[in-house]
């Protein structure tokens, strides 16, 4: 691997195999934070989704971020790419994607997008539609902690 491919966000996270476990344990730990600091009436129905799928497939958060952290990952890379420009340092490249949350939160959220986009089922694309303003504000609330468990990688 060159010096430049070693300085991509996919060569530091995906490139050691060994490391994916635990990147994905603190993904899993991520999301459990995430859904426990909702509050009001979409925390209590957030919360109430989360222990539904989590007692109903035990594993299932996990598989899912395992079959997406590829993805996120890619995602992530133009970020990655501008923070090694500035030649930032871990803790850095949090920084940058907490002050760019919204930017953050589409990139990641294209990956849905995409899905939805090709989905041939036109209620579920429908629901897709109404539910993705009220994803992005969740997904920009958790930038932070995304940033955080990421940049801990590093």
């Amino acid at each position: 691997m060159t010096d430049a491919a070693a300085d991509t966000l996919e060569a530091r996270l995906l490139s050691d195999r060994s490391k994916r476990p635990r990147i994905l344990d603190d993904c899993v730990k991520l999301i459990e934070a995430e859904v426990d600091s909702k509050s009001g009436l979409s925390g209590l129905a957030i919360k109430g989704s989360y222990k539904i799928v989590s007692s109903m497939k035990p594993g299932f958060v996990r598989e899912a971020m395992d079959h997406l952290l590829d993805d996120f990952v890619r995602r992530l890379e133009p970020f990655y790419a501008q923070h090694q420009a500035a030649q930032g340092n871990p803790k850095g490249f949090a920084d940058l994607l907490s002050r760019r949350a919204g930017d953050v939160a589409d990139a990641l959220l294209g990956i849905t997008d995409d899905r939805a986009r090709r989905a041939k089922n036109a209620a579920l694309k429908s629901a897709y539609e109404r539910l993705r303003p009220q994803g992005k504000k969740h997904v920009e609330e958790a930038v932070p902690r995304v940033g955080r468990t990421l940049a801990a990688h590093l």
